[in-house]
Order: structure tokens, then C-alpha cells, then sequence
């Protein structure tokens, strides 16, 4: 629970200062519960990781919370792409995730009216249900944040959306007009957690940090300590550098869970983030 500049169990002379010294006048003026939550758990981990945790069994997913739990600060899930899905398992995969301290952002990328959206946030899968976070499109209009935020309100959560802004796969069709236009309505909603960015392209991503400003958060695709062309069209850049850019939190997939070594992967990860964050802060 968030009390003005103290957050519930944590005390002021150790994390709070951290986070200042991390985010800077980002933390002090933030009013957004789930925002500050990130910042939060970042400080924490010290780490910006978000790891796509793309494992078809839910066996692989726990196994990646379970090791690397303590140096990610979110998860980026695919409920649909998991062939051994149930609900029950799926409950006590969030639960540790949730004993993790580990956001969940569902990388749906909803598309729909709002209605539609709403319902597609139950269904199934009952997203409403475990998601902090989705990604949604905005081609289909503004309505599909206000959409998106009354599923979480039917089950009394509270969620956000970060809208796809930009892309890191070859030849997508977002231009610099509708990363404009999307940037532009999601500014001025409160339900628009931030945005998500090219990672493989700095320059890119400095021109969308200074149109968001810093009131969203920018997550990125597209990072790998290896930079370079990946499977079926992904490009990859450095981490670092995204962070410098203006990157709030990394995405990180098979850098990670393809790793010869796991553990020391996700740490090399979460050094190189949280070191260009400070940079990013002091600079």
C-alpha cells in the first residue's frame, strides 16, 4: 500500500532512498500505484528485466521463476502458448511469481473495441484475474484502454496497459505517425501505463522518450547482450544502450532461458540495466 511518499513495509532508510537516488524526481512525482510499483521492485532487484518467459510447459515456466526469480523484476507471459495450461496450475504459477515479487505482464496485444477487449480479459483464461499488465494496439481507437481497465475493475483489481508504440521485428507497419498518434492518446490516459519501444534501435528510442516525456514508463523488445538478427525477422541491441535511450525495463527472452548458464545470464542482465539506469539518472 502506497502512503504518500512511504510505501507499506518498507522502511524510508532503505529502499525509499534507493529508489530516489535510482528514478529521481520520476519517483517523487509519480502518483501511479502500479508505476510506483515498478520502481519499487526495480530498486529492490536491482534490475530493470522483464523476462519472456516463453517455455511451453508450465513445468518450464516455474523452473525459470524458480532460477532467476531474484534477479528479474517482471515476467512477460503467453498464457495461450502454453500446451499443459490449466487454471490450477496456472493460480499457483502466479502465486509464485507473486512470492517472487514479480509483476506479470500478459503480452496479449488486444486489438479490439473496448467491448470486446473487456470481454476477452475474461473468457478462459481470465486474465483479469493475474495480469498487472497487457499490451494492447490502439488501431482500433482509445476505447480499448478504458476496455482493458473495466475487466480489472469487474474483479476490484487495479491494472495497466502499455500500448505498442514502436516495434523491433523487420517490416512491421508501425510508422512514425501512428507511433505519434498512439503516444499522443495514451498520454493523456490514465489507464496507459507506458509504451512499448524498439530496443534494437537507440535513435528510435530517444525520439519516442522525448514525445512520452517522463510520465510513462517505456518497456523494450529487442535486447540481447549478443546484438544482431535473431529468428523469423527479431532484431536485437544492446541493453545498455536501450536503458541510456530511455528505457524503463528491458525485455529479455532467449538471452536468458537459452543460456548455457541461467543464472549468471539473468544477473549479467539485470547489472548492465541497473547500471545504465544510475548512468541515465546522473547524467
Amino acid at each position: 500500500m502506497i502512503d504518500g511518499g512511504k510505501i507499506e513495509g518498507w522502511g524510508v532508510w532503505g529502499g525509499v532512498m534507493e529508489v530516489q537516488q535510482a528514478w529521481g524526481s520520476r519517483w517523487d512525482e509519480c502518483r501511479n500505484s502500479i508505476q510506483r510499483r515498478w520502481m519499487k521492485t526495480t530498486a529492490e532487484k536491482e534490475s530493470l528485466v522483464i523476462l519472456a518467459a516463453d517455455r511451453p510447459t508450465m513445468a518450464g515456466l516455474v523452473d525459470l521463476i524458480e532460477t532467476v526469480g531474484d534477479k528479474i523484476a517482471a515476467l512477460k507471459t503467453h498464457v495461450d502458448l502454453v500446451d499443459d495450461w490449466t487454471a490450477e496450475g496456472w493460480f499457483k504459477l502466479c502465486e509464485l511469481a507473486k512470492s517472487a515479487d514479480l509483476m506479470i505482464m500478459e503480452d496479449r496485444k488486444f486489438a479490439d473495441i473496448g467491448k470486446i477487449s473487456r470481454d476477452q480479459m475474461a473468457g478462459s483464461y481470465d486474465i483479469r484475474s493475474w495480469a498487472n499488465l497487457v499490451t494492447a494496439h490502439m488501431i482500433s481507437g482509445p476505447d480499448i484502454v478504458e476496455g482493458l481497465l473495466a475487466g480489472w475493475d469487474a474483479v476490484g483489481r487495479d491494472g495497466g496497459v502499455l500500448l505498442l508504440a514502436q516495434m523491433s521485428s523487420r517490416g512491421n507497419l508501425i510508422d512514425a505517425l501512428y507511433s505519434e498518434q498512439v503516444v499522443a492518446k495514451g498520454r493523456e490516459s490514465d489507464g496507459c501505463f507506458g509504451f512499448i519501444g524498439n530496443g534494437s534501435r537507440p535513435d528510435e528510442l530517444r525520439r519516442l522518450r522525448a514525445a512520452v516525456g517522463t510520465q510513462k514508463m517505456i518497456w523494450t523488445p529487442g535486447v540481447n547482450l549478443h546484438v544482431g538478427d535473431g529468428e523469423m525477422g527479431q532484431r536485437y541491441g544492446d541493453p545498455h544502450e536501450a536503458v541510456l535511450a530511455g528505457s524503463d525495463g528491458v525485455i529479455v527472452g532467449s538471452g536468458i532461458h537459452r543460456a548455457e548458464n541461467i543464472q549468471l545470464a539473468a544477473s549479467e542482465y539485470a547489472t548492465t540495466s541497473w547500471e545504465a539506469l544510475l548512468k541515465r539518472t546522473r547524467d
